[in-house]
């Protein structure tokens, strides 16, 4: 009968009992936290990240379906390989209007 008059205080069951309810409160929470990460790869949706914008250590990472695609900015303004496809024109309001350049009157204006 000494088992019963017991001290619930004293017991160390109950305090390891009361450990694994705090695990279980954590890994609940890391749980919903995973879900809600926007680059989660069980999740479908089509996600763009950009980090750092503006600065020169730009990061852009883009999530189409499973596939992801990451892209580090080196810093240079312009820099790189192409052809003139147009011309942009910003609006008194703030919109932008694009116009595409023939190619056949570029290739002219290049070799004149």
């Amino acid at each position: 009968m000494k088992f019963l008059d017991e001290d619930e205080e004293l017991n160390p069951i109950l305090s390891s009992v009361n450990l694994i309810d705090v695990f279980l409160v954590l890994i609940a929470a890391l749980l919903i936290a995973i879900a809600q990460n926007p680059l989660n790869t069980f999740n479908s949706d089509d996600v763009t990240v950009i980090k750092n914008a503006g600065k020169p250590n730009m990061e852009v990472i883009i999530k189409n379906g499973k596939e992801i695609k990451h892209y580090k900015s080196s810093g240079d303004i312009g820099s790189g390989q192409g052809v003139k496809a147009g011309i942009t024109y910003k609006m008194n309001d703030g919109s932008m209007i694009y116009i595409p350049q023939d190619q056949e009157n570029a290739n002219q204006k290049s070799t004149n």
